[in-house]
């Protein structure tokens, strides 16, 4: 699923809607998001910065690198006990 939105721009939604100039739905208006997408975003986003956001995006796509390769090394480890297993 590709985002319309990164996450510093998702973050500016957020601020714009807090800082009170328009209501929330007037700014879901003028960035085409439901009210739900709003709220969403605020959970997840709500108290971080924009520094913080790309923190957690780097963190995320750590931690995607390293399940890959801890499901790399359990393949290894299957492969290498069903050859012993042949061979013994």
């Amino acid at each position: 699923m590709r985002q319309r939105f990164s996450d510093e721009q998702i973050v500016a939604i957020l601020r714009e809607g807090e800082g009170g100039a328009d209501s929330i739905r007037d700014v879901c208006r003028k960035h085409a998001i439901t009210e739900t997408t709003f709220y969403r975003w605020r959970r997840r986003f709500g108290a971080m910065s924009k520094p913080e956001v790309r923190r957690l995006r780097e963190l995320e796509r750590e931690n995607e690198r390293l399940k890959r390769m801890m499901a790399e090394r359990d393949i290894e480890l299957d492969i290498i006990k069903e050859f012993l297993a042949k061979n013994s």
